[in-house]
């Protein structure tokens, strides 16, 4: 499961890739998305990991998931870091190291934790598209917001997933395999 570029993918890497594509060609869409909801989300670790961070917003000592889904809540692109990597950070390098599958992107949605005028352009940069910033009004109340729901929703049901509702991976790449074998069996239920 080492992937050290885009070369170097994962078995579970392509595996997910070709069932995104295979699932969005019998849904009538184009295999590649024009469209991504990013986001990430801090995992406490157990005992065992070596890689952790620490994130001090949210106070957990783990790592951090980022993913890429379409509006179909298919995920695109995947990135595991230490939870002390910032949100943008870490969703350019997933951006970068999948590059190649996300080459028809033209616009990327994300919360408040990607507001930076250089991660906009770094995504113009890279991609050559644009990054549209949803914000809450309100801070201390609770509000769906459009679209951002998606991608919350991918990682509530990943969390459902009894190895994934914590760290328990020595390395960061064993937990990427870990996340990219539970996409592909929420996948494989919708084919």
């Amino acid at each position: 499961m080492i992937r050290k570029n885009n070369k170097n993918q994962s078995l579970l890497d392509i595996v997910l890739k070709k069932l995104v594509e295979f699932i969005r060609k019998i849904n009538n869409k184009n295999q590649q998305t024009s469209f991504l909801i990013i986001d990430s989300q801090s995992v406490k670790n157990t005992n065992t990991p070596r890689e952790k961070g620490y994130d001090a917003g949210k106070k957990v000592s783990g790592i951090k998931r980022h993913i890429a889904v379409d509006s179909n809540e298919l995920p695109h692109a995947i990135e595991i870091t230490t939870a002390d990597i910032n949100d943008r950070s870490g969703a350019i390098k997933m951006i970068d190291n999948n590059k190649k599958n996300l080459s028809k992107v033209q616009a990327i949605l994300g919360d408040g934790g990607y507001t930076w005028n250089k991660f906009a352009d770094k995504m113009k940069d890279i991609l050559g598209c644009e990054v549209e910033i949803t914000k809450r009004s309100e801070l201390y109340k609770f509000v769906v917001l459009p679209n951002r729901w998606i991608v919350e929703r991918s990682f509530a049901w990943i969390n459902n997933c009894r190895r994934l509702w914590k760290n328990c991976e020595r390395k960061l790449e064993s937990s990427l395999g870990m996340l990219q074998l539970a996409f592909v069996k929420l996948l494989l239920k919708r084919v």
